[in-house]
């Protein structure tokens, strides 16, 4: 299955019985049809039923029937009663397969909207007959503003539900009289009149009279619980919530919502109210970055409640489970969502919704689950509510507990159309699924290592513990010199090392040190030579805790999933490069978290423009904070390289495909760029900027490399009298949003010396300057070696209309006739000049600049396309280098058996180009000893010698043996 909703479409829950089933499995249907109907026998009560299960129970006719009240007792007594006959019809409906679980619970959440709101209503009219209407400071009306919390805030309500209250208002004030409301003798501050109506609105729903009750009301999640006001400020809200606000608090807020309309003030008033609450809740749910300390309150209290739960099912002989509560059930499907949305809600908009279901359809997308768990977890949600609810259904009772056998088990299997046995299976798998699923993401009971034996006080740096353990890390097998590995980790394991951190996350810090250097040696390759020693990774791993030292998030992250720690050790053994990289960007080791990050290979697909889309709604999330929107757009590509540099390191990307990757990648990035720089700028004179990016070297020929530079060109083609005053700007903007350094890096380093006139040219340039130049039109135009780099060049970002005719103008002057005489003196001069500007005075062959070598390849292929795309076009497709060498060879320009072996020497030497670069970095020169690549070099000179038909240019010292190359 490809999504959650074929599988809850493949799996919808759908029981069939009969309505005197019904009745035979729920008292509580039995009882209420006879009190509903006193005196009717069986049957007469039974075709009432029938008839109850025929409404629908709209909420416009819910609202309706209970804006009729005339008064609160009387609102009272029908909200009892439309409750009782509202729960007959779902359960007579649900039971019999005409509605499911999306329906019942949108019911009842429909349902206690309408009270609460009608209640809410009808009580402040009332008291406002005497005591006026609460006015704020600002001179407005105050209203009362109800949160709904846990499954009503995410409209998730089911049948015997309590619902979770908090009363907020916004301003302090008084009440007063008003034309409305003119015979108030009575003034009382906004706090007392809230507080009188609170204390009015609780019983009328929660009380038991006549009928029953509207809804159990719990007040417990308000700020201080039960020993705090009932009634608070949003400035009181907010001061307790920044103040004394706990973690599991985050998780109750998550869900949170302002379920009832105004009484007092103007609609829009009151929206404002609402938003005023969600500003100041927000960023005490969802901090800005990933927040890996939340697991910890998560487990922690996961931890009691299973353990109570288990405790209670124990002390009643084990004859129950409980379906919510306990291990598989519903609390930990939704624990687990809620946790991953509170850990990467700060940074992706999209993972701040309430409704369960909803957000595990995200966090498949990109949020640290695959689809196939999400699938399974929204399945499996979904029926363990319909175990709930069947429960339910029997007495009314607010129960999760099933019980393994006796009446109660036929009762709630037979409200659910299936055997007691069949439902005891099925329950038994669901459970194991969701316990497992829930341990493995947050990798529950994993075994950390055993560091018993390790030197008691090493932490404490004294001289003894220094000695200790220095024969500690020396039986680990790093050898006798780890003196400066001692000084590293006494110094990182002192107070001094994170003085920012809490005393948890220093003691986490502290515990993570044994683990890392336990496991170094054995986080080494397992197969081929150990190139790099356990010491030097133990090195590199102390010199990521040294950058995170400060940063309690990224700490509580290795030490809470030891799994995570072990695969950033397996990293930065496999590449000095990638070291490196996860210290600048540690932001990226959420990555490691995510089972889907080896799900990347080159033969699935990756969606670019979903991940910009993604990316863009962040984006707006932070608008009108430069800083923060530069970091979102930095912390994003990050990110994704790091995903892309995983798969390549576990050799599921070829070169070619990883950097086809890199380039779109770099395309979204730059395309965000522009909007958000275009978006900036106040002078403007039109909604989209007539204006195209070009990339030209490695980006344009899709040959990016992770630390590449980008080679850009901008067009714009506009007939506004300030355009080029106004597309320079853009650019100039556009610069900064690429190479600025940030608290998160930079994106790009940027090179515009291939735009017209290079570093004395303009830095964007018109559309007809630019065809002008390229074609020479005013005697001062291009050089031939600036056709060259168009071969190479494409449109990558901006507008699309621009970008067409840019390649529509590439591929004219691209096909421009050209005599092979003058077409080869004018390559083999840059030629010259590219072997002089690169000396290589060592007995090294450098891969890239050395006759032979990558350089050589890319200049034959754009003589080819220089000199042949007027009589063949299809060589001006920028298909890169291989494939254009291949389609030279399919045209008949070059002998296949030439071609074909240079080919192949291409992909090797960019192949060891990669490899180097990630175990030396960028910028050094990639030389390797010339034996190693002696049959590569001779392939690459024999197809130089058939297309140019010479072995110039050379170094002094070079000679060539026509016998090597023939």
């Amino acid at each position: 299955m490809n999504s959650i909703d074929t599988f809850l479409l493949s799996e919808s829950f759908m029981p069939s019985l009969t309505l005197e089933d019904v009745v035979r499995f729920s008292p509580f249907v039995a009882r209420s049809l006879s009190a509903m109907h006193p005196g009717e026998d069986a049957r007469a009560c039974l075709a009432h039923f029938e008839r109850i299960v025929e409404e629908t129970f709209p909420r416009e006719a819910m609202e309706a029937e209970a804006a009729a009240a005339a008064d609160s007792q009387t609102l009272r007594m029908k909200l009892r009663e439309m409750r009782r006959r509202l729960i007959v019809n779902i359960i007579g409906r649900n039971a019999t397969g005409r509605i499911d679980y999306f329906e019942v619970v949108r019911l009842m959440s429909d349902f206690a909207e309408t009270a609460v709101t009608a209640t809410v209503k009808v009580n402040a009219r009332e008291l406002a007959e005497r005591c006026g209407v609460p006015y704020g400071m600002s001179g407005r009306p105050q209203d009362l503003m109800v949160v709904g919390m846990g499954k009503l805030g995410g409209r998730e309500l089911n049948v015997s539900s309590d619902i979770d209250l908090i009363f907020l208002f916004d301003e302090e004030g008084e009440t007063r009289a008003t034309p409305e409301f003119p015979n108030a003798r009575r003034t009382l501050t906004v706090q007392e009149f809230y507080e009188r109506l609170a204390r009015r609105v609780i019983p009328a729903l929660n009380d038991i009279e006549g009928p029953g009750f509207v809804f159990r009301v719990d007040m417990r999640l308000r700020p201080n619980g039960e020993s705090g006001p009932i009634v608070c400020s949003t400035d009181m809200l907010e001061e307790y919530l920044y103040t004394q606000g706990r973690d599991w608090e985050r998780f109750a807020w998550l869900k949170g919502r302002i379920i009832n309309e105004p009484v007092f003030s103007a609609p829009e008033d009151f929206e404002q109210q609402k938003r005023n609450v969600s500003s100041l809740v927000r960023p005490f749910v969802f901090r800005k970055y990933l927040d890996f300390n939340a697991i910890s309150s998560l487990t922690r209290l996961h931890e009691m409640i299973r353990a109570e739960t288990a405790r209670r099912e124990l002390a009643r002989g084990g004859t129950c489970i409980n379906v919510k509560l306990g291990r598989g059930g519903i609390r930990e499907i939704e624990f687990l969502t809620q946790t991953l949305q509170v850990i990467r809600g700060g940074r992706d908009p999209l993972l701040r919704g309430r409704e369960t279901l909803a957000m595990l359809e995200v966090l498949s997308g990109d949020g640290g689950i695959s689809a196939e768990m999400a699938a399974r977890l929204s399945e499996h949600y979904v029926f363990l509510r319909n175990v709930e609810h069947a429960i339910q259904y029997v007495n009314d009772e607010q129960t999760q507990r099933l019980p393994k056998e006796g009446e109660g088990l036929t009762a709630v299997a037979g409200l659910l159309g299936m055997p007691a046995d069949e439902l005891w299976s099925r329950l038994e798998g669901v459970r194991e699924y969701v316990a497992a699923a829930f341990d493995s993401v947050f990798q529950v009971h994993e075994p950390a290592a055993d560091t018993a034996d390790w030197p008691t006080g090493w932490e404490t740096g004294t001289s003894s513990a220094s000695e200790a353990l220095t024969g500690k890390l020396r039986s680990l097998g790093y050898g006798d010199d780890v003196d400066e590995l001692v000084s590293r980790i006494m110094r990182l394991a002192s107070a001094r090392a994170g003085r920012s951190l809490s005393d948890e996350a220093r003691k986490r810090l502290q515990s993570l040190i044994p683990v890392v250097a336990e496991g170094c040696p054995e986080w080494l390759p397992k197969d081929g030579p150990r190139v790099v020693p356990a010491v030097e990774v133990f090195s590199r791993y102390l010199k990521l805790l040294e950058a995170i030292a400060g940063r309690s998030t990224y700490v509580a992250l290795l030490s809470q999933y030891p799994k995570a720690a072990e695969r950033v050790g397996r990293v930065l053994a496999a590449s000095r490069w990638t070291a490196d990289y996860i210290v600048r960007h540690p932001i990226i080791l959420d990555e490691l978290v995510d089972g889907r990050i080896h799900e990347m290979d080159d033969f699935t697909p990756v969606d670019w423009s979903e991940w910009a889309d993604r990316l863009h709604r962040a984006l707006v999330e932070a608008d009108g904070d430069q800083e923060r929107q530069m970091n979102a757009l930095r912390d994003a590509h990050h990110s994704a390289v790091f995903r892309l540099l995983i798969a390549d390191l576990d050799g599921r990307f070829t070169v070619e495909r990883l950097a086809d990757h890199l380039s779109a990648l770099a395309d979204a990035v730059l395309e965000e760029v522009l909007d958000l720089a275009w978006v900036s700028m106040t002078k403007k004179h039109c909604d989209r900027p007539k204006f195209a990016v070009i990339g030209y070297g490695k980006l344009g020929g899709k040959e990016l490399g992770y630390d590449s530079d980008l080679d850009l060109v901008f067009i714009y083609d506009d007939p506004d009298l300030e355009a080029d005053l106004t597309y320079s700007r853009l650019v100039r903007r556009m610069m900064s949003w690429l190479t600025i350094q940030t608290s998160s890096g930079k994106l790009f380093d940027v090179d515009l010396r291939l735009r017209p006139n290079g570093d004395s040219g303009l830095i964007v340039s018109s559309f007809d300057m630019f065809s002008r130049y390229q074609r020479n039109a005013d005697g001062n135009g291009a050089w031939f070696w600036e056709h060259q780099a168009l071969t190479r060049a494409r449109f990558v970002a901006g507008d699309a209309d621009v970008g067409k005719r840019f390649e529509d103008e590439r591929r004219e002057i691209l096909m421009m006739p050209r005599t092979q005489d003058e077409a080869r003196a004018s390559v083999l001069e840059m030629r010259r000049k590219m072997l002089d500007g690169h000396p290589n005075r060592t007995a090294l062959f450098d891969i890239k600049h050395d006759r032979g070598g990558m350089v050589d390849v890319e200049f034959i292929v754009q003589l080819l396309v220089l000199t042949h795309s007027a009589e063949h076009p299809e060589l001006v497709n920028n298909f890169g280098n291989i494939l254009l060498l291949e389609k030279a060879a399919d045209l008949g320009l070059t002998d296949p058996a030439v071609s074909a072996p240079a080919v192949r020497a291409y992909r090797r030497y960019r192949a060891l180009q990669h490899e180097i670069r990630l175990n030396a970095g960028e910028g050094v020169p990639v030389r390797v000893p010339a034996d190693m690549i002696e049959a590569e070099r001779e392939a690459v000179l024999k197809l130089w010698r058939t297309v140019f038909e010479t072995d110039a240019p050379l170094r002094e010292g070079d000679t060539f043996d026509r016998s090597e190359t023939r």
